[in-house]
């Protein structure tokens, strides 16, 4: 920084110096100065419809990266739209900095237009909550927020940002970026565990969490198939481990199958990367709590946040530098261990098998499609570096069952089951990889959560295919409902428009799909859409809302 400038542009200099390239906005006139350090900067603007979209993007390329995803919004409301991203990102575990426009600093505690107390609000929720009451120290700001968002158990940092402060003028150089630690494995660390799985009978890795790398997750994968270990993966992270790998046996949570549990809960010894034990893959912390249990968890968040169970040791270390210390370690136990991985590997071809499920459809009613059809469809073009969008609802059994996840990343989704994700999450993906193509799998209520964010695709080039199933109702929760007060049908009913409509108001293509004989021509026709046309193409699939899961 050569010169005097005010605060906004010595924010929007230290992101570029973070290596920032994209934001995700919704402007306002709280923070004015930083949308005017971002003209001519050579950081995109990416201009969103709603801050739950923004953030959301946000949330995604975190995801996809590694890396923060970049949200800003203003003050009140607009801070208010985005806490849904907040939340996810903190389940998520998640690097996201949320900069939010705020009221000047002699307005503050006078019940100012739009004020609210960002500590107070996001406290619980973030790593880390700053206010900028000194110009002076914008970049230092900057610096901090993106070490508290990367460090560690990565998550949301929110930056408040008080009009007037941001139109300060600031002389000086920039704070330089804050280098992260990954943790490390020692000699004893390597030798405890190997010498656990050289004497297990039934050894099981558990994969999952933030801070994999391409790097991490081949080694890991090498690791395991070299030895035969089986390797189940976490809720909505089931890209650490190729969807092909003959390692590869299903992964924990909602939509798992049974033979998975029953892994997690046989192993005599479990090596958690990344993953920890929590709610959801132990079936509500019932799974696996046995107290003389056998766990290492290598983890680099020194808290466990989410673990339950017993803990044999904890290794502070994030999947790489683990991935690295155990490359080359061969346990000479493949042919013990082969009828325990083969029995988990079975069980997993089974439920993935799309052409089983094919011969086995149910009945549909008329003027109804099944989803598995499309998603069969789907399947036959699908490049083996496509990545897969979805947020929260029963169309994402379709999503997590079939769509292989053969590279790392290819998979965004929320751990915190967070519904109105999968377009905006579709949209940030298709920004950073232009080259692939994006899938993104909504269900009718989700869809229309956030669905206007194909706007945002369309002004800034992205472009992805989005399948939305349409089955009228809130579909999980009327499963709930059925389950619980059975014939008593209330509050989860949908009347839908025409998604395909929808799409092609906003230049996109749009296929529906009301029977089985449809699917293939409209989905050739919509990924055409994309690949020549680099248009976002919605194919909306009427179903029988009888038919809920695969």
């Amino acid at each position: 920084m050569s010169q005097s400038t005010h605060a906004g542009r010595v924010i929007v200099d230290s992101l570029a110096l973070h290596g920032v390239r994209r934001v995700f906005a919704v402007p306002g006139e709280s923070y004015l100065a930083v949308l005017d350090g971002l003209h001519g900067a050579q950081i995109e603007t990416v201009v969103c419809r709603h801050e739950g979209g923004a953030a959301y993007m946000a949330e995604a390329h975190g995801k996809l990266t590694g890396q923060p995803g970049v949200a800003m919004v203003t003050r009140g409301p607009g801070a208010a739209n985005a806490f849904v991203a907040i939340h996810a990102a903190w389940q998520d575990a998640t690097p996201l900095v949320l900069f939010v426009g705020l009221v000047p600093v002699a307005d503050r505690n006078r019940e100012s237009f739009q004020e609210f107390d960002p500590g107070a609000w996001f406290g619980t929720q973030t790593k880390r909550v700053f206010v900028l009451d000194d110009a002076a120290r914008a970049s230092e700001v900057v610096a901090e927020a993106f070490f508290a968002a990367r460090s560690g158990r990565p998550g949301p940092v929110v930056v408040g940002l008080p009009e007037d402060v941001l139109t300060h003028h600031v002389d000086g150089d920039l704070h330089p970026v804050i280098p992260v630690g990954d943790g490390a494995v020692s000699v004893d660390e390597v030798d405890l565990i190997t010498s656990a799985l050289r004497e297990a009978k039934r050894p099981l890795m558990f994969v999952g969490g933030p801070r994999w790398t391409a790097e991490s997750a081949a080694l890991i994968t090498q690791f395991a198939e070299d030895n035969g270990i089986p390797v189940l993966q976490d809720w909505r992270a089931s890209d650490r481990i190729p969807f092909r790998s003959g390692v590869n046996v299903g992964w924990l949570g909602y939509g798992r199958t049974e033979a998975a549990i029953e892994m997690f809960t046989e192993a005599d010894v479990l090596v958690a990367i990344g993953a920890v034990p929590s709610d959801v893959p132990t079936d509500g912390f019932r799974a696996r709590q046995d107290p003389h249990a056998v766990n290492f968890l290598v983890n680099v968040d020194p808290a466990l946040n989410g673990r339950s169970g017993a803990v044999t040791a904890h290794v502070l270390s994030a999947p790489l530098p683990f991935a690295k210390a155990m490359s080359g370690v061969q346990l000479g136990r493949q042919a013990d261990w082969r009828d325990w991985l083969r029995g988990g590997r079975r069980a997993q071809e089974n439920v993935t098998d799309v052409d089983s499920a094919l011969n086995a459809l149910p009945a549909t009613r008329a003027h109804t499609a099944h989803m598995t059809v499309v998603v069969a469809e789907v399947l036959e073009r699908l490049p083996d570096d496509a990545i897969f969008t979805f947020g929260a609802g029963n169309h994402c059994h379709w999503a997590q069952t079939y769509l292989p996840t053969n590279v790392f990343p290819s998979q965004l989704s929320m751990r915190n089951g967070s519904m109105g994700y999968s377009v905006p999450a579709a949209v940030a993906a298709s920004l950073e990889h232009p080259d692939r193509l994006v899938v993104s799998v909504a269900g009718d209520g989700e869809f229309l959560m956030n669905g206007q964010e194909i706007a945002t695709a369309a002004q800034h080039g992205a472009a992805m295919l989005v399948i939305v199933m349409d089955n009228g109702q809130f579909g999980t929760i009327r499963d709930h409902q059925e389950s619980q007060y059975p014939g008593r049908v209330s509050g989860t009913q949908l009347s839908n428009p025409d998604f395909a409509g929808y799409a092609r108001a906003f230049g996109g293509h749009g296929e529906t799909v009301t029977a089985d004989d449809q699917a293939a021509d409209a989905v050739e026709r919509a990924f055409k859409a994309v690949a020549d046309n680099h248009q976002t193409a919605v194919i909306h699939v009427i179903t029988d809302p009888a038919i809920s899961t695969p």
